[in-house]
């Protein structure tokens, strides 16, 4: 008779992404090929985990708000029934339930953001440990915790954003952040000796955002524990070129977002029908045996989520065959 765990690791091994320790093995040709857990931003954590595990990934990034969500955050939401799925987010668009959108969009009222805060300081960091055994029962390994410091983040929370990130077992922070916010987490990445990536956007009109490798620069001065979160899709409609970067910096680089973008802050789309260089960049990642997670982020219009990133997870095999 088979226990549950036999019924995993026979699922896990019939999909064909397993190794002998029933761990999800993404890796295409050498290239470890990831996700960001936003591409399933429409579903609760333990749905995105069984969505990753279904479409052979075995390694993530994780977005802040499904763990957050998971372990008992406040609901912005009123109660009642759950309004219809949001569509995939726009170009502009950053990640983080207290970052605004491009050309506006629903921030968080104060009180919202002050009962946010209290629970980030107050809730038990074994939520978090219990939730990476989530992730180790499904075999998939998250490599980061994409927490987004903000400007009015108190030193208290931001101190507790590395704690949270030391209880869920991942190696570094990702941050959609700016400038100025990452002024105030450098002291935090010296204290705890952790690494935190800056991940850039296409807005070339501020100069606090992060999109301009000089905005790279900046951070990487602030603090030795920091790195590039290199999003190929926004840099290119940025105007700047992924490829060459990435050779320049792959030893500051911890990981890439994949995605397709037009130039010029154009919108994003289906792999292969933008300006981004994916084939090129994951070719590249082969050729050089860099040992840098390339993370999906499903984010065009599309009709499911997890057949799109299957799609994607196509794509990655094709251009490194």
């Amino acid at each position: 008779m088979y226990s549950r765990r036999d019924f995993s690791k026979l699922a896990i091994a019939a999909a064909g992404a397993s190794n002998v320790f029933g761990a999800i093995n993404s890796k295409i040709n050498g290239v470890r090929i990831g996700i960001q857990t936003y591409s399933f931003r429409q579903m609760p954590l333990d749905e995105a985990i069984k969505a990753m595990a279904e479409c052979g990934i075995g390694e993530c990034e994780v977005f802040a708000q499904h763990v957050e969500t998971a372990a008992g955050a406040p609901s912005a939401r009123p109660a009642g029934p759950r309004p219809p799925q949001p569509p995939p987010a726009a170009a502009g668009e950053q990640k983080g339930g207290e970052q605004k959108k491009k050309g506006g969009g629903f921030r968080p009222n104060p009180e919202f953001r002050e009962n946010t805060r209290k629970w980030r300081l107050s809730v038990p960091l074994e939520k978090f440990t219990a939730i990476r055994k989530q992730f180790d029962a499904a075999g998939i390994v998250p490599h980061a915790y994409n927490l987004s410091f903000r400007e009015d983040f108190t030193p208290e929370e931001i101190d507790r954003g590395f704690e949270m990130a030391k209880a869920l077992g991942v190696k570094f922070i990702t941050a959609s952040s700016t400038v100025k916010a990452a002024k105030l987490v450098a002291p935090f990445a010296d204290k705890h000796k952790m690494i935190v990536a800056m991940h850039n956007h296409s807005n070339l009109n501020d100069d606090n955002e992060f999109a301009k490798p000089e905005s790279f620069a900046a951070a990487m001065a602030m603090s030795k524990y920091f790195r590039i979160n290199l999003d190929i899709g926004h840099f290119t409609a940025a105007g700047f070129d992924p490829i060459d970067y990435l050779k320049q910096h792959h030893k500051m680089i911890t990981n890439l977002h994949l995605k397709d973008r037009k130039k010029n802050d154009g919108p994003n789309t289906v792999w292969g029908e933008g300006e981004t260089q994916i084939k090129e960049t994951l070719q590249l990642m082969k050729k050089e045996k860099y040992p840098i997670p390339a993370d999906i982020e499903y984010e065009y219009q599309g009709a499911d989520s997890i057949v799109e990133v299957k799609k994607c997870m196509a794509y990655c095999r094709a251009a490194l065959a």
